[in-house]
């Protein structure tokens, strides 16, 4: 039985889903034949991870607009081609065909296409027309978690029988509480971070990652405790980055407030370990991978009351409403308290034993088998 797995859309492994296939290919079952296909530039990417699958190059045109239309029309008699079994879509939410000529299973990130101001005209007019119909023609849905779970059976109406929730795992092996010397400065290629500091990693999406919020809420919080702290914003430039970084220009302490742009997913642990906390204020998270990567590394976790984010962080983490600035201020003065920042840590570490790589790669290879 010959499985096909699309590595579309998965940004070279450089983006939340792209972590998530390059996990999964990681821990990839020997005794099927699973077979590779994406873009050509993408090949040594996961082939490094998958070595022993086969990778097929298709889609000669680069770009989402191309790529989708590949998937819409080309993608049928490709895999008539490869005498698929089944087919694995780990990005069905963002790139997936319309007709499937072969069993197909797809994971389901987030339903961000229908949410408020992530609605763009591309959404509107792609997404929200045909992705729906294309979702409902999936054998098997995996959703990763309750959350987007049902967004799937309120906004697309797909029957409950065909989702399974399979949660993300966190990489425990990279992701854990490092010494705690009294070092006043962090080393990380190329960066040097002076502590302490304040975290988001994020990319710089305005308004759905709610930084400009995080920005008002952090000046608040130095009024009040006129503590040294920094605020560290760890992410690429995405939609509308340039009205957070007029915000942060703009603010009273924008001398504490530290953008690295793109940061290296390989640097990231060094960096969750050394904040003294992490806050977490985004309005539309499907998983909440950011909140369980902190608690994983032994930091206390501020977070929205929003979408995902209390599922995957539970009674582990301090919560607040994204809109509400004093709040938001109000739990990171909280943090600054030592013996609730070290229960929170506790708490946090084992609740992040609860999502494991391992056992989402198994449950996740056991129901391609049992479609």
């Amino acid at each position: 039985m010959k499985i096909g797995i699309d590595t579309f859309a998965s940004a070279g492994g450089r983006s939340g889903i792209g972590v998530y296939l390059l996990q999964l290919l990681k821990r990839i079952p020997q005794k099927e034949q699973f077979e590779l296909f994406g873009w050509d530039y993408d090949r040594y990417v996961y082939t490094e991870a998958a070595r022993h699958c086969e990778y097929i190059s298709r889609c000669r045109f680069n770009g989402r607009t191309a790529n989708t239309l590949w998937h819409l029309i080309r993608f049928p008699d490709f895999a008539l081609s490869r005498r698929y079994r089944a087919c694995f879509f780990p990005a069905a939410h963002q790139r997936i065909p319309h007709a499937f000529p072969c069993l197909s299973i797809g994971t389901v990130h987030d339903m961000a296409g229908y949410w408020g101001t992530r609605k763009t005209r591309e959404s509107l007019g792609l997404i929200r027309m045909i992705l729906p119909d294309s979702l409902r023609r999936l054998d098997r849905i995996i959703a990763v978690s309750e959350f987007v779970k049902q967004e799937l059976i309120d906004l697309v109406n797909v029957k409950e029988s065909k989702i399974t929730v399979i949660p993300n795992g966190v990489d425990t092996s990279v992701f854990y509480p490092r010494p705690r010397n009294e070092e006043s400065v962090v080393l990380i290629q190329p960066f040097s971070f002076r502590r302490p500091y304040i975290l988001y990693a994020a990319r710089i999406d305005y308004p759905v990652k709610n930084h400009g919020k995080l920005i008002q809420a952090f000046a608040i919080f130095k009024e009040r405790t006129r503590y040294p702290h920094r605020l560290v914003l760890a992410g690429s430039d995405s939609k509308n980055a340039e009205t957070v970084k007029a915000a942060a220009a703009s603010s009273r302490y924008r001398n504490d407030i530290f953008f690295t742009g793109h940061f290296p997913y390989t640097s990231l642990p060094e960096l969750y370990a050394g904040a003294d906390f992490v806050v977490y204020p985004s309005m539309y998270e499907g998983f909440g991978l950011g909140v369980l990567e902190a608690m994983a590394s032994g930091v206390p976790v501020a977070c929205a009351r929003a979408a995902s984010l209390p599922e995957a962080a539970n009674h582990a983490a301090l919560y607040f409403d994204p809109h509400d600035v004093e709040e938001m201020a109000d739990r990171m003065v909280d943090l600054t308290d030592r013996e609730l920042a070290r229960s929170l840590s506790q708490k946090g570490l084992e609740r992040a034993k609860a999502f494991s790589w391992n056992d989402c790669a198994e449950k996740t290879f056991s129901l391609i088998r049992d479609a």
